[in-house]
Formats: structure tokens, C-alpha cells, sequence
């Protein structure tokens, strides 16, 4: 046992582990490859940049992504912290400034005393405890060396990221400023289709051409981020029930709902950049430039960045892990964040919180502990440890984890029990908070 430990992976999990375990007084060292390599997806040289969306999705309590933020505040999540001082308009949902959100991360870690190295780790360090947050873009030096140790293959699927425009750049003669139902303000750009432009849009977007499959010749598309254009393969209605859904978005200026809607998120502080929500992409990118500006009011668009289609790797967590993200055969090793299985940014980053949690206490020689399952928190960290299934793909936060409660307000009484029993377990615990 060391008397410091080690993180592999400058992200969101690996990030929030280091943080946990400096405010609790112990030494860290985390290890990023960046500057020095990037990822197929990364271009920043700070920590934790965000890659597929700038949103970490709803602030409501209604549903299981606001219910774990406020999971993650109660624990003193550095990425909620880091999320709220750099937040950017979107209606109820928590969006930021992803420049500025990475910034904030790096300062802070070198503030508290983290040890950042930056440098590609090849092998396994000797060093005890460790923690492996290298994420669903683990480079193949280190796949192979996490390969090596868990005794078996990783598990593969691919994950596409949408396209961003420069608001300039869009009609607002033809598209209109609007939340959902009117929730949360106009901070989304819509673009409206009538019935005849949105067949034809299908039509391009089924026929267009793909980046070629030989690379990935084994994808398996993840259902919550599966490229516009496979998703379009299912039928022409299944886009009208995904994301371009016309739901709660009447035109202003006419009153009338249209036959479909293209939405864009605002990406940053300054309001000139959106994203293209829901369009992830594997399309290359001349068909990309060429299909999406079909859209009304992007006929004209300018793109920051086009989508791209990258790896997602992940481990058998079931029949590797621990719910407290230790390795079965190794209790002092701990996984965690997408590597884990888990899939979003605050599901990364509350895998991170644990297992920092986890790798502290051990190191003080206290036992690993996980929430109750009747938190979100404990509810995904039993998921992805629960028994071994015949395929484990992925999992989201969602409400249908936490054990059934009858009533029409079951939601409500799951919210409400999972914040009580959080609070109740971190006094337990956590030594009546004095680890939060």
C-alpha cells in the first residue's frame, strides 16, 4: 500500500476522484496524456473536456438526471461545482461553457494540491490504491494493459458527436426562439419543416454517404446516442418521435405546430455557437454540410465543428466490479466512470465521486461503502455490478432503478426517499458529513 494514490485519466470521473480525495487529506497523483497525445475527440489541453454536448442534461427533480446533480451536491461534487459557475442559457437544463467549465476543473485541482502528470501511462503502475478512469476512449497502449488485467476482451460500441454551428450563421427569418412547452424561456434556436421539406430532408439523409465501415466494422450503436442517420433507417415517423419531434413548439409567428423541428442549444457563454441537438452523426462531411443545411434556417450555415463517429470502450463491470467500483480480484484497483459502463457526464462524474470516496478510505483502512440503492447513485453503481448478464451494454440514470413505489406521485416519493436515504447514509457513513 502506498501512501498516495494514483488516477490514470484527466477527465470527468477521474477528475472528480482526485478531488474527493485531496479534500480528504490524501496525496494524489492523476496522470493525463494530454497535451502530449490527444484522443480522436479531444482538443483541449485542460482537464475534463466535454466532448458529445455542453449539457449535462435536466435540473428537475422530476427525473433521474436532476435527481442525481443533487445527489452529486449533497456529496460536493467538483463537477456540479464547476457546472453552476459556468453555466449558460438553456431553459431547465444544466448547460455550460465548455472552455470555461474545463478551465475552472484544471485550476481548481492545482489549487487543493493535485499532482497532475502529463503522460501517457503504458503499464500498469505498482502503486496502491489505484484508480482507472481512462474512459470510452482509452488509448490501445493502456486498453491492452486493462485487457491483461481483468482477463478478458473490452467491450466496444461507438458513439457519434453532433455538429455546431456559429449563430450568425442561422436564418431567423426561418427559425424561431422557444423552450419545450414554453419551460425555461427561449434559450433553444427551432427550425420548423413543413410536412414537404421534411420528406425531402429524409429522403438525403437516408441515401447519404457514410464514413465507411471498415474501421468499425463491429459497431453496435448505444440507443441514447445513436447517429441521426441510423436512427432515420427505422422508418420516417421515428425521427417525428425523437429528435425532431414538433411536441410543445408552435410557431410564434403563425401559431401552428410544425410537421417537425430541428433544435439548437446554445454552447457557450458568449451565444455564438449551437449545437445541432440529438444529431450525432457518422456522415461524412461534405454529406453533412450539404444535408444539414437542408434545414430550414441553416441553408446558409457555418460550422464550428462537424460530427464525427469515435470508440467507446467498456468492461464487463458486472463481472469485474464491486457496487464501490473495486475489482473483484483486486479490491485495491478501482474503475470508474464510462470505462465502467456507466453512460453520461454526471454518471461518470458521480463514479468518479465514489470511487475517490472509496480509494481514500481504504487508504485510511476504513471499508468501501456504496449509497443505498434507493439513490440514484447506489441504483447505478448496483446496476452495473449486479450479477453477470449474457450482454451488458450501458446504462443512464433513470427513475426505473429505483425500487417501485405505487401512487401517482411515485416519482416524487422516489425523489424525495433517495435525497432523505443520501443524507442519512453520508452522516452514517461519512462520519456525519465530515467527508462532505
Amino acid at each position: 500500500m502506498s501512501d498516495e494514490i494514483t488516477i490514470i485519466g484527466g477527465g470527468l470521473a477521474g477528475c472528480e476522484a482526485a478531488y474527493q480525495i485531496a479534500r480528504r487529506g490524501c496525496k494524489v497523483s492523476l496522470f493525463e496524456m494530454k497535451p502530449k497525445r490527444f484522443s480522436p475527440a479531444h482538443s483541449l489541453d485542460t482537464l475534463s473536456e466535454l466532448v458529445c454536448s455542453n449539457s449535462l442534461k435536466s435540473n428537475s427533480l422530476e427525473n433521474a438526471s436532476g435527481l442525481l446533480k443533487e445527489e452529486m451536491r449533497i456529496l460536493g461534487s467538483l463537477i456540479i461545482k464547476a457546472a453552476e459557475a459556468t453555466q449558460v442559457p438553456a431553459g431547465q437544463t444544466l448547460a455550460v461553457d465548455r472552455v470555461a467549465f474545463s478551465n475552472f476543473i484544471t485550476d481548481r485541482l492545482k489549487e487543493i494540491g493535485v499532482n497532475i502528470i502529463r503522460q501517457e501511462v503504458t503499464s500498469l503502475p505498482e502503486g496502491r490504491p489505484l484508480i482507472i478512469a481512462t474512459g470510452p476512449l482509452t488509448s490501445d497502449a493502456f486498453a491492452d494493459c486493462i485487457k491483461a488485467l481483468v482477463g478478458s476482451e473490452s467491450l466496444n460500441f461507438y458513439d457519434a458527436v453532433a455538429p455546431i454551428v456559429y449563430k450568425e450563421s442561422i436564418n431567423m427569418d426561418k427559425a424561431f426562439k422557444a423552450s419545450r412547452y414554453n419551460k425555461g424561456g427561449d434559450d433553444y434556436i427551432n427550425c420548423p419543416f413543413t410536412k414537404e421539406e421534411y420528406e425531402r430532408f429524409y429522403s438525403e439523409l437516408i441515401a447519404a454517404d457514410k464514413v465507411r465501415l471498415h474501421e468499425f466494422e463491429d459497431m453496435a450503436s448505444f440507443e441514447s446516442c445513436m447517429p441521426i442517420e441510423v436512427m432515420a433507417q427505422r422508418g420516417p415517423k421515428t425521427l417525428l418521435f425523437g429528435p425532431m419531434r414538433p411536441v410543445g413548439l408552435d410557431d410564434p409567428r403563425t401559431g401552428i405546430r410544425p410537421h417537425a423541428v430541428v433544435q439548437l442549444r446554445r454552447e457557450n457563454r458568449e451565444d455564438t455557437l449551437y449545437n445541432i441537438v440529438g444529431f450525432q452523426t457518422r456522415l461524412t462531411f461534405p454529406e453533412q454540410k450539404r444535408i444539414f443545411r437542408m434545414i430550414p434556417g441553416l441553408e446558409n450555415a457555418e460550422f464550428a465543428r462537424l460530427g464525427k463517429l469515435h470508440r467507446n470502450s467498456y468492461i464487463d463491470s458486472p463481472r469485474l466490479l464491486t457496487n464501490s467500483q473495486q475489482l473483484r480480484a483486486e479490491p485495491r484497483i478501482f474503475f470508474a466512470g464510462q470505462i465502467t459502463g456507466v453512460e453520461g457526464y454526471c454518471e461518470s462524474s458521480v463514479s468518479g465521486l465514489l470511487a475517490g470516496i472509496n480509494a481514500a478510505r481504504i487508504l485510511k483502512g476504513k471499508a468501501a461503502v456504496c449509497p443505498p440503492n434507493t439513490t440514484i447513485t447506489g441504483a447505478l453503481m448496483n446496476h452495473i455490478s449486479d450479477e453477470p448478464r449474457k450482454r451488458f451494454e450501458p446504462m443512464n440514470a433513470n427513475m426505473g432503478l429505483l425500487p417501485p413505489l405505487k401512487g401517482k406521485d411515485r416519482r416524487e416519493q422516489q425523489a424525495r426517499k433517495a435525497l432523505e436515504d443520501l443524507k442519512a447514509w453520508a452522516i452514517d457513513c461519512l462520519e456525519t458529513g465530515n467527508e462532505i
